[in-house]
């Protein structure tokens, strides 16, 4: 049997009152995720172990059921797996987001979406006036970038920028947990200052407000952290044999890398609501094909959740429905050898909230000659009744892979 994980980052949210107090996924047009559910098996995933924050790195990595206790390092790391940047043992890597600051205040985690073009341009640049031997600025995609400090101390209390639009920046600045790491948050906070120093007044920013969009002023660093020991996924499951994944994210590229995946780029793919649905959703049934077991990751709703709009979430949920899942089901459902699919996002990010909660989040599992349960729609309320209950762990990933 072959499988493949279809995951809606983010597309988890609260009831809301201006939708007859429904959640997103209750209010919104999904046959594709409900028939899944109907004729599968259903549940909740609890994707975030205590203790940890819930971000998406230790979200989808608990997916694929790495114990977050041995593995977790942060963003950083994964952010140079993806982008192909070997790290030392003593190197510290850090998420690097190019972010909005207006009258002192984080305005945005994203510069108002920035173009990957534009934001080379200005990491290219403060590599050259703040790069050396130790730093080192690399480019990732749109706002999401690298920060690698050789011989930085990961012991650091980090704030995730798109935790706190609206608060003064210096109340958010890198703090050491402990003495032997002052000295690495104090050259962190010292590019931050910097950085908005040399982009005030870059001829980029400078034309991107005459056109009335948002200036990338400022560098924020977090999520850092050492190569992580992950285990590659074909060691611990040895029925993936050609395994790989499809995304628009660095950040589950990297896990992806880690997880002994290989990467498939698709053409289009954004990683917001303009994201190319059709043209993933048909690399994943050719990579199906071809090897035996896919992570297809969709980024679109977890922005639109951070936006805090419900209008578009909703489009995006129905899109990886319409334009995604339902091209897979419609490709697979005549293959002789049978494909398992499992449908779930990561975490939620309530529209409400701008940004992830740890609630325990639903998924459905589907195969030929399943036993149904009785859940008929694919929402958080109706997986509370699902005959899987509340996993942990790697159970989720044992129960898909086991069939």
């Amino acid at each position: 049997m072959k499988h493949i994980i279809i995951l809606g980052d983010g597309m988890a949210d609260w009831k809301v009152p201006a939708l007859g107090n429904k959640t997103l996924l209750q209010y919104a047009h999904t046959p594709n995720m409900d028939w899944i559910a109907r004729m599968g098996r259903n549940g909740l995933l609890q994707t975030v172990p205590e203790g940890f924050h819930p971000g998406s790195e230790v979200a989808n990595s608990s997916i694929l059921g790495y114990d977050q206790h041995k593995v977790y390092e942060g963003r950083g790391p994964l952010e140079a797996a993806s982008i192909g940047v070997e790290l030392a043992d003593d190197d510290l890597a850090l998420r690097c987001n190019l972010i909005c600051i207006e009258e002192g205040k984080i305005k945005n985690h994203s510069c108002g979406r920035l173009e990957t073009e534009e934001a080379d341009v200005l990491i290219r640049f403060l590599q050259e006036k703040l790069g050396n031997g130790r730093i080192h600025f690399y480019t990732g995609v749109q706002y999401r970038h690298l920060l690698v400090i050789k011989g930085g101390n990961k012991h650091l209390r980090c704030t995730p920028p798109h935790d706190v639009p609206g608060t003064p920046f210096r109340d958010c600045l890198v703090e050491a947990e402990m003495p032997e790491a002052q000295e690495t948050a104090d050259l962190l906070n010292h590019l931050v200052l910097e950085s908005q120093k040399l982009l005030a007044d870059h001829p980029l920013n400078l034309r991107r407000m005459k056109e009335g969009r948002d200036a990338a002023n400022s560098i924020w660093p977090w999520g850092g952290g050492n190569r992580p020991a992950m285990v590659p996924l074909t060691e611990t499951y040895p029925q993936i044999k050609k395994g790989a994944v499809i995304t628009a994210v660095d950040l589950i590229r990297g896990i992806g890398r880690y997880a002994g995946l290989r990467v498939i780029d698709v053409e289009g793919a954004t990683g917001l609501y303009d994201t190319n649905y059709e043209g993933k959703a048909q690399a994943a049934i050719e990579a199906l094909k071809d090897g035996d077991f896919v992570y297809l990751h969709v980024e679109a709703s977890d922005e639109a959740g951070h936006d805090g709009n419900v209008e578009l979430k909703l489009q995006t949920i129905e899109n990886l429905d319409r334009r995604a899942i339902g091209p897979i089901l419609e490709a697979v459902k005549g293959w002789e050898e049978p494909v398992a699919i499992a449908v779930l996002p990561d975490h939620p990010t309530p529209c409400a909230h701008r940004t992830h909660t740890p609630d325990p989040i639903p998924f459905a599992i589907y195969y030929p000659g399943i036993e149904a349960d009785s859940v008929q729609t694919f929402d958080e309320d109706a997986a509370k009744a699902g005959s899987y209950g509340l996993l942990r762990g790697d159970e989720f990933i044992r129960e898909f892979m086991k069939h």
